[in-house]
C-alpha cells in the first residue's frame, strides 16, 4: 500500500501525517503527529498511530531535529518512511502567487520562486521553505511536491481578482485578490456534484471553510469566479481572531489618532480582532456557553460573525445567478448546527430550507441538511485538506517516474 507524508511546516511547529491517497474523505491516517513549540521552552511531539498516542516531552532546537526525531517515532511503531511504501512527500506551501496555479515536483529553480513570493507571506512561506529544506534533506530519494493554498484561485476573473487600486501600484507590489484555503474548497467543492448526482460542469456552489480562520468562494462548473480571502488571510469574513472586511481608513485613523505602528496595526487585525476581540474568546463552544449564560459581548461577536456571513453568502447568490448547492465545511462549519441555521434563517424565498433534524444530526460523513423540498440543497461536507494534499502529491510523483526524474 502506498503512502504519502505530508507536511504542514509552521514557524514553531510540524504538523504531518502519512496518508493513503487512496483513502476516503472520511478514513484516518495511518499516523498524524505534532511538533511543537520549536525552538522555544517546553517542545513536545504528539504521534498518533492507528489511534494510540505518543507524546514525547523535550527541547526541540530547529526543524530538522523535530522532523528526524518525529520520523524516528514513527520507525520505532513500524511505520517510518522505511517500513511503509512511502511514494512521495507533499508539502502545504500558503502562497503560491500569480506563479503556481498547480501543484509543483520541487527542485532548486521551483524552490527559489517560493523564495521569492515571501513578501506576499512572511510569516508562512518561510516556515514552509524550512520544512521543505529539512524533508529534502532526510528524505533526498522521495519525490517531494508543493501544494499551494492560493493555487485553486489562481484563475479567477480579473473583475474579482484586481482590487480598484492604481493599475501600476498593483502591478507592481503584486496587489490582487489571491484567496486561501484553497486545498479545502477545491476537496470539498469536488464533493458536492456527487451528493447531487450531476455533472460537475453543470453545478453552481458556494462554499463556507468556517474555522478559527474563514472564508467563503463562488464556484462554477468547478472553477472558483469569487472568494473572500484577499491578498493576504485577513480579508473577508469575521474570523476567530481576524478582522476581516475592514473600511482601510480605519488604519489611517489609529495611525494618526491613537500613534499605533504598523505591527501594533497587523497585530490587532490578525490577532485581536475578530470573535475573540469582540467576546475575548475565539473557541466558538466557549462562545456559544457565553451566549447561554447571557454575555452581551458574546451575543454582539456571534451577531457580526452571522452578518458576515449572511452578507458574502447573499453576493455570491447574485454573482453565481443560479446556486445549486451551498456547503459548510471545516471546524465550525462541520460542527456547529446553530451557526449552520442562523447563517441561512427566513431564506425560504430563495429557495433554502434547512431540515432541523438532518442539520443536529451528529453524523460525520458528507450530508444533506436542507429539506426535501429546498431548491438550493446545503450540505455539510468534512474538509480533509491532507488526503488532497496526498491525492495531488502522489499524482505529481507518479508523473516524475514516468519521466525518468526518479
Amino acid at each position: 500500500m502506498a503512502y504519502v507524508l505530508v507536511l504542514n511546516s509552521g514557524s514553531s511547529s510540524i504538523k504531518f501525517q502519512l496518508v493513503n491517497p487512496e483513502n476516503s474523505a472520511t478514513d484516518d491516517p495511518l499516523v498524524s503527529g505534532l511538533v511543537e513549540q520549536i525552538g522555544e521552552p517546553g517542545g513536545a511531539i504528539n504521534v498518533k498511530v492507528n489511534g494510540e498516542k505518543t507524546r514525547e516531552e523535550l527541547e526541540i532546537p530547529d526543524h530538522t531535529f523535530g522532523l528526524k526525531r518525529s520520523l524516528e517515532i514513527m520507525s520505532e511503531r513500524g511505520v517510518g518512511p522505511t517500513d511503509v511504501e512511502l511514494v512521495a512527500v507533499g508539502h502545504r506551501v500558503v502562497h503560491g502567487g500569480r506563479l503556481f496555479s498547480e501543484p509543483q515536483l520541487l527542485n532548486d529553480q521551483i524552490i527559489s520562486m517560493i523564495e521569492d513570493l515571501i513578501p506576499l507571506a512572511p510569516l508562512h512561506n518561510p516556515a514552509n521553505l524550512d520544512g521543505i529544506r529539512v524533508a529534502q534533506q532526510i528524505l533526498p530519494d522521495i519525490p517531494h511536491v508543493a501544494v499551494f493554498d492560493t493555487a485553486f484561485f489562481n484563475g479567477m476573473p480579473p473583475a474579482a481578482a484586481l482590487y480598484a487600486i492604481n493599475n501600476e501600484v498593483a502591478s507592481k507590489y503584486d496587489v490582487r485578490r489571491y484567496g486561501f484555503h484553497g486545498t479545502s474548497h477545491e476537496f470539498v467543492s469536488q464533493q458536492v456534484p456527487k451528493l447531487l448526482d450531476k455533472d460537475p460542469m453543470e453545478v453552481n456552489q458556494i462554499t463556507l471553510h468556517l474555522g478559527n480562520g474563514a472564508s467563503a468562494a463562488a464556484i462554477r462548473g468547478g472553477h472558483p469566479i469569487d472568494t473572500s480571502m484577499g491578498l493576504t488571510p485577513l480579508a473577508g469574513l469575521a474570523m476567530g481572531t481576524r478582522s476581516g472586511d475592514i473600511d482601510p481608513g480605519i488604519i489611517f485613523h489609529l495611525v494618526r489618532q491613537a500613534g499605533m505602528s504598523i505591527d501594533e496595526i497587523d497585530k490587532l487585525l490578525n490577532r485581536q480582532s475578530g470573535v475573540k476581540g469582540i467576546s475575548g474568546v475565539n473557541d466558538f463552544r466557549q462562545l456559544r456557553q457565553m451566549i447561554e449564560e447571557e454575555d452581551a459581548d458574546a451575543w454582539l461577536a456571534y451577531n457580526i460573525y452571522i452578518h458576515q456571513l449572511r452578507r458574502f453568502i447573499g453576493s455570491y447568490m447574485i454573482a453565481l445567478g443560479r446556486v445549486d448547492a451551498i456547503t459548510y465545511t471545516a471546524g465550525v462549519g462541520e460542527n456547529d448546527s446553530e451557526v449552520r441555521q442562523d447563517a441561512l434563517y427566513n431564506l425560504d424565498m430563495y429557495g433554502i430550507k434547512i431540515d432541523d433534524e438532518r442539520n443536529e444530526s451528529p453524523n460525520r460523513d458528507p450530508r444533506e441538511i436542507s429539506a426535501a423540498d429546498s431548491d438550493i440543497k446545503v450540505f455539510v461536507v468534512p474538509t480533509n485538506e491532507e488526503l488532497a494534499i496526498a491525492q495531488k502529491a502522489a499524482h505529481i510523483a507518479d508523473e516524475a517516474r514516468e519521466a525518468g526524474l526518479f
